[in-house]
């Protein structure tokens, strides 16, 4: 509910541009296809939404222009077909421009702060 009244009073003033920050996260499909037509609509209009995700298949389902972020910095930009490149998916772009698709098997757990054990 708080992402959908965040989102009803950030529209209330028909800005050019609306940033969100993960706005599908912890929200129920019904609400979320309700969300979606509304971005979609608005774009429709001539403005632009930023939206940060994880979820790259929501980004490549939503997104024609995309930036890839990490430790801070872009790592590529640009049009979704551009940044996706050869690739089969923006999820295995994003693993080669972040370098995650070179660590080996025995690093999966890296990330959670030294390792397998």
């Amino acid at each position: 509910m708080r992402k959908k009244i965040g989102l009803a009073a950030a529209l209330l003033h028909n800005p050019e541009v609306l940033f969100l920050d993960e706005p599908f996260e912890g929200v129920d499909p019904v609400s979320a296809q309700t969300i979606r037509g509304v971005l979609e609509r608005y774009t429709a209009s001539g403005a632009t939404v930023v939206f940060s995700s994880h979820v790259m298949e929501l980004v490549e389902s939503l997104c024609d222009w995309v930036a890839v972020m990490a430790a801070g910095r872009i790592r590529a930009h640009g049009p979704l077909a551009e940044v996706r490149g050869d690739a089969p998916s923006l999820q295995r772009a994003f693993l080669e421009l972040v370098g995650a698709d070179s660590r080996d098997a025995g690093s999966d757990l890296d990330w959670l702060g030294g390792g397998a054990r």
